[in-house]
């Protein structure tokens, strides 16, 4: 509970410090620019108010692994509803409309996600969750995301140490292996989810695993 409302501090944080110049930037997200990317945080910050509010008296179907869909290839940026973020983000402009509004619906999801009972279960995408498997999945959200912001802007902080330790273990379980200790947390969770290509040596390190590399999560 408390990773994950330190992870997305630390992402507004992030955001809310980027000169408006940054905004037209690429990200890490292929065919998204960083506005693109802060457009989509807002989105998910709506999708976390939704899902807290959203209580199930099922029993739990995934957990914070078993959450994420695994595809094969990354998305392009064509998808309909990619394509829509694109449109929307432009719409607004601004960038300083952009930094408010994932600060207001943001700092409404952290203070959601910092009174939610991790016990209790929630209802999202047609699964059901504990609050505190789902907050556990948004870390490596947070996380990834939080690197896809920097990917580009190297002066930007990036995401905490333990947000990174953390998502690379849940990556790990979604990947059914470990990643080789010699890799840093953010290597591997950019090499295990495709965001850029093993080096040599990297694909010497993950031997088998890396057959079933990249993980492209959904």
């Amino acid at each position: 509970m408390e990773l994950f409302g330190r992870s997305w501090a630390a992402l507004r944080a992030a955001v809310d410090g980027l000169a408006d110049e940054y905004f037209a930037e690429p990200s890490g997200c292929a065919g998204w620019l960083v506005r693109d990317l802060v457009c989509h945080l807002v989105i998910d910050a709506q999708d976390v108010l939704i899902t807290l509010a959203s209580p199930s008296s099922a029993e739990p179907t995934r957990d914070a692994a078993s959450y994420w869909e695994v595809a094969t290839e990354r998305p392009d940026g064509q998808d309909p509803l990619d394509a829509l973020t694109v449109r929307l983000a432009a719409a607004y402009g601004d960038p300083a409309l952009l930094r408010f509004h994932l600060d207001d619906v943001g700092s409404a999801a952290g203070r959601a996600a910092a009174l939610a009972d991790p016990r209790l279960r929630v209802a999202t995408q047609g699964q059901v969750l504990t609050v505190g498997d789902y907050l556990d999945a948004y870390v490596l959200e947070w996380t990834l995301h939080h690197l896809d912001l920097v990917a580009h802007l190297p002066q930007v902080p990036g995401p905490p140490a333990e947000g990174l330790a953390a998502a690379r273990r849940l990556l790990e379980r979604i990947a059914g292996g470990a990643f080789p200790a010699a890799i840093p947390d953010a290597d591997a969770l950019l090499v295990g989810t495709g965001r850029r290509v093993a080096t040599q040596a990297e694909r010497a390190e993950l031997g088998a695993l890396g057959t079933r590399l990249p993980l492209v999560l959904g």
